[in-house]
């Protein structure tokens, strides 16, 4: 009975207790004060008065915070460890140097994460273009962000890599963009002809905006129809055209490359295709040899 009772008294002791009370209550902390974030995010959001994309990042620097400080309480709650870490301390230059080197990828994404909470080149809900894939950012981390693509596939980019390579992004500003379709017609073909269907075409559909109407497009005369190239089979034409954004400005230049080609092919424009001249080797002999015999 009594060995039981100073082993019960061993366990409650406070050297013990306290290190297991911090361990214990730092993830509990962390969680309920990512949690009050969170709120305060949606509330903010609401009204408008805080941006959503740094109070993301705030809320994984508090985390990170509070896991440093609850492990830094265990350490000093606990005289043999608070004795050592007076030594580690005395040697922190060399454990630096030592870590510099071994997460300096990790750091770096720390640092570019900041970066891009304080200077915000895009935020949550933006569309951007990034390593030849375009899509939404649906989430920002002191590591990497996240890209929702087109395909619903998300991408994983760490924040380095985010820092160094250049960004397009729409939604920057004035979503608006000037988008462009290229057509090739034959020489037999009628310029004037084919520029009319496509100028046609363009004016016709719905997301085309109109330059007559939208008094903030600066840029005159357009859609229009210019000459690009005289290729080796054929002209090709430039159609410009103004769209609400990116992905509308896609899926009104597949509809126009559809309905072009249909009005090409029932008045007569004729789109220029490769032509190639086989000619076998037994045919190389008997031309050879009419040679030969016009030269007697």
């Amino acid at each position: 009975m009594d060995l039981n009772m100073e082993l019960l008294s061993g366990l409650i002791a406070p050297e013990i207790m306290v290190p297991v009370l911090i361990l214990l209550a730092t993830p509990l902390v962390a969680h309920f004060v990512d949690r009050a974030l969170f709120r305060l995010e949606g509330a903010s959001r609401v009204r408008g008065k805080i941006d959503p994309t740094r109070q993301r990042v705030l809320r994984n620097i508090t985390k990170v915070f509070i896991y440093v400080l609850g492990l830094g309480l265990v350490f000093y709650s606990i005289p043999e460890l608070r004795a050592v870490s007076v030594g580690m301390f005395a040697g922190v230059g060399v454990i630096g140097i030592v870590v510099g080197f071994a997460a300096q990828e990790t750091l770096a994404n720390l640092v570019a994460g900041v970066s891009l909470a304080i200077f915000q080149p895009f935020r949550l809900g933006d569309k951007l273009r990034i390593s030849d894939e375009y899509g939404v950012v649906e989430d920002i981390t002191l590591r990497h962000t996240v890209i929702r693509t087109w395909e619903n596939k998300r991408i994983v980019i760490p924040n380095h890599i985010i820092s160094k390579d250049p960004i397009i992004n729409y939604s920057l500003g004035d979503e608006k963009i000037l988008k462009f379709l290229d057509v090739s017609i034959s020489y037999d073909s009628d310029i004037d002809l084919a520029r009319k269907i496509m100028m046609e075409e363009t004016l016709k559909h719905p997301n085309v905006l109109d330059i007559n109407t939208s008094k903030d497009i600066s840029t005159p005369g357009i859609p229009i129809v210019r000459i690009k190239k005289l290729g080796d089979s054929g002209v090709t034409l430039r159609l410009l055209f103004w769209a609400p954004d990116q992905p509308v400005a896609m899926r009104t230049g597949y509809d126009l490359l559809e309905s072009i080609k249909k009005r090409f092919d029932k008045e007569g424009v004729e789109i220029p295709f490769p032509h190639r001249t086989i000619v076998y080797k037994k045919d190389l002999a008997k031309t050879k040899h009419l040679v030969e015999d016009k030269k007697k």
